[in-house]
């Protein structure tokens, strides 16, 4: 008989993991390595928990922005391949930029990356990511400032190809509620993005990660209304996916989304905690993993994610697997 299910974490150190299913058959997974890049590649999701990744880049030693890679991401864009991902210099926050690797090839595991340079952005950040929206790219990422509290939010700006950014940054979200603000610092990071319904669905990460609370709120806006106007999006009240200590889940966050092999499910990708903050100091505890569960959408259009599942529930594998 045939495997049927799956437990979560698909990969038990994962933090700020990204799926992507590409054309070529493949899901691509990178997460948060901090010296490195690294890809895993499978025919299946479920898959990526036994793949072997492959290192695919590696900062020149004490070279500019080679300290601190964080949350790499993979994106197909213009028939080519690039992988956005935050860095710094060794320095603090105000050091910390975006850069993207392009490939010279169409192998994203066995062909050569290029370093391509850093965004321009007109904040420092993290957590660059593409909308390929309309004929037009854009890019959305979380700067720092104060929102009021020391912190981020999320800015849009028009891209002029897949590593230049030109005119103004358009502040579209900043972390102003009180579930925006937990665990002693005012975020909003990670952006990402579904189309459904006639509109777009920014999903973001708010909360400190070290937070239980850390947790994911959306932002939306018509696909017919300009996404850099900040007055046109609307923002949901409260997260649309958070902790589940029933299930023994904390902190979920800093997600991505792709769907099941054939096309006819939706899946979102996110790291959580297996425990809570207040029992064990995170420093001492097991690290942030890979999770991946199914979705689906409410009557009013909007995506219903439900909540996360315990590691120890079993779930169906994506359909088509």
């Amino acid at each position: 008989m045939t495997q049927q299910t799956f437990r979560n974490p698909i990969l038990p150190n994962g933090a700020d993991p990204w799926i992507i299913k590409h054309t070529d058959g493949y899901y691509y997974l990178t997460v948060t390595l901090g010296d490195r890049i690294a890809l895993w590649r499978s025919h299946t999701m479920t898959g990526l928990a036994a793949a072997n990744p492959t290192t695919i880049w590696t900062p020149e030693q004490d070279g500019p922005y080679s300290y601190h890679l964080w949350a790499p991401e993979l994106h197909y864009i213009e028939d080519r391949w690039y992988i956005y991902y935050t860095a710094n210099d060794g320095g603090g926050d105000d050091t910390r930029r975006i850069c993207v690797l392009e490939l010279i090839g169409d192998d994203p595991v066995n062909d050569e990356w290029i370093f391509r340079g850093v965004i321009n952005t007109e904040h420092p950040g993290l957590d660059g990511t593409v909308l390929q929206h309309k004929g037009e790219l854009y890019f959305f990422y979380s700067g720092y400032g104060f929102f009021p509290d020391y912190g981020s939010a999320i800015y849009a700006v028009r891209m002029v190809n897949p590593w230049t950014l030109t005119g103004p940054n358009v502040l579209l979200s900043a972390p102003t509620e009180a579930w925006e603000k937990q665990g002693g610092m005012a975020i909003n990071e990670g952006p990402v993005f579904l189309k459904r319904n006639g509109r777009l669905f920014l999903v973001f990460s708010a909360s400190a990660t070290w937070s239980d609370d850390y947790s994911l709120g959306m932002i939306t806006i018509s696909e017919t209304d300009d996404v850099l106007d900040a007055s046109a999006w609307t923002k949901h009240a409260g997260p649309v996916f958070a902790k589940n200590p029933a299930q023994g889940v904390y902190a979920p966050g800093h997600n991505s989304f792709t769907v099941s092999p054939d096309g006819s499910e939706d899946w979102i990708v996110y790291h959580a905690y297996s425990y809570s903050e207040a029992k064990q100091q995170r420093s001492a505890g097991g690290p942030r993993s890979t999770r991946i569960q199914r979705f689906g959408w409410k009557e009013d259009g909007l995506p219903d994610f439900g909540l996360p599942i315990s590691e120890h529930s079993l779930l169906p594998l994506p359909s088509g697997e």
